[in-house]
């Protein structure tokens, strides 16, 4: 009489009113996607609803995130922007068994481009990689090493640290090798390293900032010039990377907070080095160690490719301040 089939029926039956907590928790979702311009995916979402205290599994947040067309933008684009070719002074890469312990005992440098309607402009950017925060950056339309040179200035007006503790790492771009540029590292008493030719992976914190920027900011955007873009990269870094984007790497931390946590705990005098040891120590001889244990450096059972662990750069940056390596 009622014209409803039976299967329907028993689902009215079965149908549930939603709950308030899930109504709220949609709707703060919600409120935070559009707050963060559709740059935050679901796992960084989710650990900003769990910072208010909401009791959301990751999968739920995809879920729903699916079903309100909430999900992030994404543009994947690549392109070679580094010369690595010119008969300029390279340096050897000091960050391959670097354990950070504070800041200020690293920083990252990198260049990237950016296209607008009528031109491709280039930026430049330092981060300091113990807090992945954003420390000297600068804009303009080529890649003359004074690009570059801006925003290595703009990091060392920002901050201090201890003369020769402090490395800068880059690539091997004409930028980074140019005299002008090293010269001012050495000036300050900074070390030098860069990665080797067509190794990215070697820089890949500030390679993932450049990623950062251009899925969240710029492919989002549409700028008229140069003075446009300034305007919105200055408030993305400053208001919006540095003080309110959750890092995965700073345990889903803001780098502003982080280094106010890191300030509280004290700054480490340098950064360590670590060397590995394999499980099984072989002695010159060929015979190896059954007792599994390492013999002591300088022994003549020492091998020649095993250094101890735990060597700090603040240790010999004292005797290698004035070293250059080409």
């Amino acid at each position: 009489m009622a014209e409803v089939s039976r299967s329907g029926f028993y689902r009215y039956l079965q149908h549930e009113q939603p709950k308030e907590e899930d109504l709220l928790l949609r709707e703060r979702l919600q409120q935070l996607a559009v707050a963060h311009g559709r740059k935050c995916g679901y796992r960084r979402l989710t650990a900003l609803l769990r910072r208010e205290g909401y009791l959301a599994n990751k999968k739920r947040v995809l879920r729903l995130m699916q079903e309100d067309n909430l999900l992030s933008l994404r543009k994947a684009r690549y392109v070679l922007t580094t010369d690595s070719h010119h008969d300029l002074p390279v340096y050897p890469n000091l960050t391959r068994r670097l354990t950070l312990t504070g800041l200020n005992q690293l920083w990252i440098a990198d260049i990237t481009y950016i296209r607008l309607r009528s031109e491709f402009v280039f930026l430049a950017v330092v981060l300091d990689a113990h807090s992945r925060r954003v420390i000297g950056w600068e804009l303009g339309r080529n890649l003359h090493a004074e690009l570059a040179l801006k925003a290595l200035r703009m990091a060392l007006q920002e901050r201090t640290w201890q003369p020769g503790v402090l490395i800068h790492h880059s690539d091997r771009g004409v930028q980074y090798a140019s005299r002008e540029y090293t010269s001012l590292l050495v000036e300050h008493e900074t070390r030098v390293s860069m990665s080797r030719r067509g190794s990215p992976y070697e820089n890949a914190s500030c390679e993932s900032f450049m990623k950062t920027l251009k899925h969240e900011e710029i492919y989002a955007n549409d700028y008229c010039d140069l003075d446009h873009l300034r305007a919105n990269i200055e408030d993305f870094v400053e208001r919006y990377y540095n003080r309110c984007r959750l890092h995965s790497a700073l345990g889903y931390r803001p780098p502003e907070e982080f280094e106010q946590a890191a300030a509280l705990d004290g700054i480490s005098a340098g950064a360590t080095m670590s060397f590995f040891r394999h499980e099984e120590i072989y002695r010159s001889d060929g015979r190896s160690l059954t007792d599994g244990k390492p013999t002591e450096a300088g022994s003549p059972d020492h091998r020649f490719d095993e250094s101890p662990a735990g060597y700090s750069l603040a240790g010999w940056a004292a005797s290698s301040r004035s070293t250059r390596f080409f």
